[in-house]
């Protein structure tokens, strides 16, 4: 009886999730109240409250469910045991394009994310929320940037820091506008081809590691 339980209020909060996602993607976060969420899902406000302090956690919980799958790939360009700490950047950045294109609840909160939410007054959560989700992901990806400069694969002309900030923004900025409009280009492809043409500027100069012509190879794919 208790998991029977713990198995219904599971699926009352994911109930409540996937109806918040379409109420915010249809009116936009600012304009969504709890009740328009609570009538959309056939729920009481008091069903909601239960689950979530406000809208804000509400939309961070939400964020979340697609979010941390992406933040588990992107650590693992940090693991000390990754024998090519270049390739596990480079892949764990190209599984968030993949996965933008291929999982439509994804590209339905990123698009909520990035373009329906303003940071003001109980939203201002949200911004923490993001703001920790970016310097989470740039932490694990400048470990593993830092780990392939000991290691000689990447030079030292900028800091692994400031190397992985502009990662993140090639990588969010490539996601946002293929978001604006889908057709406009095939964000894996050239995702791909804009990732591999990045790390290769951060070769060390006239390096001939065995990185440098499989990253050119996969550049001309």
């Amino acid at each position: 009886m208790v998991r029977r339980t713990k198995d219904e209020a599971q699926a009352t909060r994911d109930h409540i999730l996937d109806t918040a996602e379409r109420v915010f993607e249809q009116r936009g976060v600012s304009r969504s109240s709890l009740q328009h969420i609570a009538q959309a899902a056939g729920v009481t406000r008091g069903a909601i409250y239960w689950h979530f302090e406000n809208k804000a956690d509400l939309f961070n919980a939400m964020f979340k469910r697609v979010t941390l799958p992406l933040e588990e790939a992107i650590g693992r360009s940090a693991d000390p045991q990754a024998i090519d700490p270049v390739q596990e950047v480079r892949d764990s950045l190209l599984n968030a394009l993949r996965k933008t294109v291929a999982d439509p609840q994804v590209q339905r909160v990123f698009v909520i994310a990035m373009q329906k939410v303003e940071y003001v007054d109980e939203l201002l959560a949200v911004r923490e929320r993001r703001i920790n989700t970016r310097d989470g992901c740039l932490q694990h990806v400048e470990v593993g940037l830092k780990r392939a400069m000991a290691a000689g694969r990447l030079g030292r002309r900028v800091s692994a820091r400031s190397a992985a900030v502009g990662l993140h923004a090639l990588t969010s900025g490539l996601i946002d506008n293929w978001l604006l409009d889908p057709d406009a280009f095939d964000l894996v492809k050239v995702g791909t081809q804009a990732l591999d043409a990045y790390l290769a500027g951060l070769a060390p100069p006239c390096a001939t590691s065995k990185a440098t012509p499989k990253t050119a190879m996969r550049a001309r794919t």
